[in-house]
């Protein structure tokens, strides 16, 4: 099995750009940044229970991996960059540290968590998330993303960009969604600090300006970490120039 992705050409002797989206996204999330890229090849992958991969279901993150690594070998894909925000970024970070890929010529990761560090965070985090599933399973989506959006984390939306991101998560299946929230929380994924640490392969973070948490979070981890101005958590999506050139500038590294 595999999961579903729309491929954008770029010049064969350059790597592939594949890019992951984050939770209730899918592969036009991170279009606009990869436009700016036309040279490289491109792979826009929905993850499971989102976009076309919506009928996909998975229990863990290894399931996660596993469907990943199929869709490359099946795109011929060997020798490629990993580009995740968010849930997309905590897939990628799996995906790299705990099997080694000789094709991986890096890892580019917006607002992703490495892992919580202590039982009663994760104890903390498998509550509130299965209280969200439980939401997404049974209310309108409009209210729930709208309830999700107030989270602390996206305090930097207006009110526009809160409305425009309501209206076009509501389009996703809130069942796919409850199944994807669990099985990939932050309650069960594991600390990915050691395994990074030990990386053979270049990692970048990047971080919104206004974004606070995950600022902290790239200064705990010592990686390079490039700032993206006039943006919260959702940085590509906020500024997607800024992303595109940030990009363009790691890869010409």
């Amino acid at each position: 099995m595999t999961l579903h992705a729309v491929v954008a050409e770029g010049e064969v002797s350059r790597p592939w750009l594949v890019f992951l989206h984050g939770f209730s996204g899918d592969c036009r999330e991170w279009q606009p940044v990869g436009e700016g890229l036309a040279d490289y090849p491109r792979l826009y992958v929905d993850l499971p229970g989102h976009g076309g991969s919506g009928d996909i279901r998975v229990s863990n993150f290894a399931q996660v991996s596993a469907l990943l690594h199929d869709t490359l070998l099946s795109y011929n894909i060997l020798n490629y960059w990993l580009v995740g925000y968010s849930l997309g970024g905590r897939v990628a970070m799996n995906f790299a540290g705990k099997h080694r890929h000789p094709g991986l010529q890096g890892l580019v990761v917006e607002g992703g968590h490495p892992g919580l560090l202590h039982d009663e965070a994760r104890a903390a985090r498998q509550k509130n998330d299965e209280t969200w599933a439980m939401r997404f399973r049974h209310e309108p989506l409009e209210q729930v993303f709208a309830d999700w959006y107030q989270q602390p984390v996206f305090a930097s939306l207006t009110a526009p960009q809160r409305a425009a991101l309501v209206a076009l998560r509501a389009q996703n299946n809130g069942e796919a969604l409850a199944g994807m929230l669990l099985a990939t929380s932050l309650a069960v994924q594991d600390d990915l600090r050691p395994m990074l640490a030990k990386r053979h392969y270049p990692f970048w973070y990047l971080c919104g300006e206004r974004d606070g948490k995950f600022r902290a979070i790239a200064e705990e981890l010592t990686v390079p970490c490039q700032i993206i101005h006039n943006a919260g958590h959702n940085a590509h999506r906020e500024n997607p120039q800024g992303v595109t050139d940030c990009l363009a500038q790691i890869l010409r590294l």
